[in-house]
């Protein structure tokens, strides 16, 4: 299904926020500094500058948890929820609408548990519509990439396991993921807690 807005509000996906601050100065000199001639390159551009710069906190070892985007630029690590923020950030200081998104995925292969995974709907008006894409950071076994034409998120769902992939994109991250980033003080100790349901 197509990714579709919580809000018909286009302007709440351009929102600066407590999380989303990008009118924060660091925010906003990297989003100019990378900005590209036309949208879907910029878009393009801001994607794969978080995905490949900032690493995930988890395959990184790092210690400290990340939440709001400035943050995580300042620190340069975050785990999937943290990333999403940066990236919506920095597209919404060059003017491109930007939420977040989710997907419910086995923890890992050795146990039932399910978890809430953070990603990014992209609204391009050059194509007058809605995309996701997956900042979370590749590695072995994970190619996640921007497309305009087919999606290519870090994790494809495995219905028969519960997992899926929610359709709806929000203005704003869930409140149980904030509440998770800003409890938790280790990186292990998030990765233990991490949300398993999305509740808005």
């Amino acid at each position: 299904m197509q990714p579709t807005p919580k809000s018909r509000s286009i302007d709440d996906y351009l929102a600066h926020t407590d999380v989303i601050d990008w009118k924060t100065p660091e925010v906003l000199a990297l989003a100019n500094d990378l900005g590209c001639d036309s949208e879907a390159a910029t878009a393009r551009r801001l994607y794969e500058w978080v995905r490949d710069e900032i690493p995930h906190s988890g395959d990184a070892k790092h210690d400290i948890v990340t939440c709001g985007a400035s943050e995580v630029l300042r620190h340069r690590t975050g785990i999937c929820y943290a990333k999403a923020h940066l990236l919506a950030a920095l597209l919404r200081a060059v003017g491109i609408p930007a939420g977040l998104c989710y997907q419910v995925l086995q923890y890992d292969s050795s146990s039932n548990r399910l978890v809430v995974h953070g990603l990014n709907g992209i609204y391009l008006r050059s194509v007058g519509r809605w995309i996701r894409v997956d900042p979370r950071g590749n590695k072995a076994g994970v190619n996640a990439q921007f497309s305009v034409e087919q999606e290519q998120l870090a994790f494809p769902v495995d219905t028969i396991r519960g997992e899926f992939t929610c359709d709806t994109i929000f203005a704003e991250p869930l409140p149980s993921v904030v509440e998770c980033l800003r409890k938790n003080r280790k990186v292990a100790e998030l990765l233990a807690n991490l949300p398993a349901t999305i509740t808005a």
